[in-house]
């Protein structure tokens, strides 16, 4: 045990050792390890010391208040059900999708792969938008084609349906990869013995999908339990706990119950972020031979084919219409009463959203290229470099995805309302809580891409006496180039897209369009709220056809 403590102390002091001769490397450790404690913990703490001191001394008086009260409790186990019964049908749906489009012989895939797609550069209440004017109360399906008078969508069966659309493509795009990651050879292996399709599927393929199934189950999970922007519109009386929490801070000014609730909110996405980062993580059972292949593709039988035809059809069709609503919505002067045309809503949206855009844009375009590079640079800190703290640095950049919006608003609220980090009110807390917020898929792509580049091409420069920062920019950047516009793209648009959090930092001077459509949304403006709508997936359409226009330009054009 001594001679164990002395091998692990005397690794780590050549570490620190090593650091000393690079200390531009240094340098950049240290930086980016305070920025994670300001930015990430230090808020999280704020959020837990409010709620555990409210009058400044050590009392769980608020957790005793919220489980001590139904109503409060009812929105923990609320936001539980909603998010169980959303994962479980968002990953069917997704894993339907994705075994449809990458192992079947079903036609139409390019259209169901690019529909698949939308509701993720999508402000996250459009399909609540669409729902209302399609389902509400004077929608043109329930009240003037159906003619029911009766019928509610507010409540749990429209965050079922608004979530389960719109958070489906998650699933989708992690078993995507999980499929066409699995070794043929496996399934061949399997057919030559005379196996049929669904033998080999039920023994060999699904097998091998679980742990990616239950990665989307548990992703999807805690996107639900984060999810504002649908409950504060469509909840009605099925309250969950993102919305109680804003409430209660920003409404009731009862800030040590809203940072309770936030908490409450926090720890089953904790623990799931946990279960899916140590344990489903380290459960996969694909076979990776080194070589390339193709995955396989089933000639299903024709009744599997006219199911899984039909399920894509319909969640298809249903996006299809959910987006030609909204563009509808834009042109309607009074939608459930007036249907004649106008341009009133656009004149309208004109004046209260131009400066919003403005304001949006502007923030998006600071933050994206900041949260790029400190994404790759962690990355290449991770898998290239051994140093003190490394593990510390990896858990925590990746704490931020783990935590909800709400929970992050209200934490830099408290953190950065006071001497010396005197930031509300500003563009820099946005921009900060931007960047801090969507270095996770970043940092992931970039693993991904670095864990495939063989480390002799920069130990080879490290040779010949380059530093880390010039093999960083020189070599391992453009090496890299495709994650990286990746995670830019991704993270324009969480920023052009993002609500939970940043609703708690706007203000007069710094707005966002998101927040101004939620408001316009809550107060039934629902024309203007649909141009806006418009607008923004329009403006992130150009946006990320823009960075694929660099991305095809290749290294050389691009990083100079």
């Amino acid at each position: 045990m001594v001679n164990k403590l002395k091998k692990y102390f005397s690794l780590k002091v050549n570490e620190a050792t090593r650091l000393t001769h690079e200390p531009f490397l240094f340098a950049i450790i240290l930086l980016i390890g305070l920025s994670l404690i300001i930015f990430i913990l230090y808020p999280l703490f704020e959020v837990v010391k409010l709620s555990l001191s409210p009058q400044g001394n050590l009392s769980f008086d608020i957790y005793k208040y919220i489980f001590s009260h139904r109503w409060l409790s009812r929105t923990f186990f609320n936001s539980l059900l909603l998010a169980t019964i959303v994962a479980s049908m968002g990953t069917l749906i997704g894993f339907i999708f994705a075994f449809t489009i990458n192992r079947t012989d079903v036609p139409f895939k390019p259209f169901f792969r690019t529909l698949s797609m939308l509701p993720l550069i999508s402000p996250p209440f459009m399909l609540t938008l669409s729902v209302i004017l399609l389902l509400g109360r004077n929608g043109l399906i329930t009240k003037h084609l159906l003619g029911l008078t009766r019928f509610n969508i507010y409540g749990l069966k429209g965050l079922i349906l608004v979530q389960t659309m719109g958070m489906f493509p998650i699933a989708y795009l992690v078993l995507t990869g999980i499929l066409q990651s699995i070794n043929p050879e496996l399934e061949d292996s399997a057919m030559n013995l005379g196996a049929s399709w669904r033998s080999i599927f039920s023994s060999v393929t699904l097998p091998l999908a679980i742990p990616g199934i239950a990665s989307a189950w548990l992703l999807i999970f805690v996107t639900s339990l984060a999810d504002f922007a649908n409950p504060m519109v469509i909840s009605g009386k099925f309250d969950v706990l993102s919305v109680q929490a804003y409430l209660q801070f920003t409404g009731m000014f009862n800030m040590p119950l809203g940072s309770g609730l936030a908490i409450m909110l926090l720890i089953p996405s904790m623990v799931a972020f946990l279960f899916q980062k140590y344990w489903v993580g380290k459960k996969s059972y694909i076979t990776v031979t080194g070589k390339p292949y193709a995955a396989r593709v089933f000639k299903v039988e024709r009744p599997v084919k006219y199911f899984l035809l039909s399920i894509c059809t319909i969640v298809s069709a249903m996006i299809v219409l959910f987006y030609i609503t909204v563009i509808m919505g834009s042109f309607f002067k009074l939608w459930g009463l007036d249907y004649s045309l106008t341009l009133e809503h656009f004149r309208y949206s004109w004046d209260v959203g131009l400066k919003a855009l403005k304001d949006t844009v502007t923030l998006s375009v600071l933050a994206t290229p900041f949260t790029g590079i400190l994404g790759m640079v962690i990355a290449f800190l991770v898998v290239r470099k051994h140093f003190m703290g490394k593990k510390a640095m990896e858990f925590v950049s990746m704490l931020s995805f783990a935590v909800p919006g709400t929970v992050v608003g209200i934490g830099y609220i408290l953190a950065f309302n006071t001497p010396p980090l005197l930031l509300t009110g500003t563009g820099l807390i946005l921009v900060l809580c931007f960047v801090f917020r969507n270095m996770p898929v970043g940092i992931e792509s970039g693993v991904a891409a670095l864990s495939q580049i063989d480390p002799a091409i920069e130990e080879a420069a490290t040779n010949l006496g380059a530093d880390s920062p010039h093999i960083f920019k020189d070599i391992t950047l453009p090496l890299i180039q495709p994650a990286f516009f990746a995670g830019l793209s991704y993270s324009f648009i969480r920023c052009m897209t993002a609500v939970s959090a940043i609703i708690f930092l706007v203000s007069a001077r710094w707005n966002h369009l998101t927040v101004l459509i939620l408001s316009e949304t809550e107060i039934m403006r629902l024309g203007p709220a649909c141009v806006l709508c418009t607008v923004l997936i329009v403006v992130v359409l150009l946006a990320v056809s823009l960075m694929r226009k660099f991305t095809e330009r290749g290294p050389v054009g691009v990083l100079g």
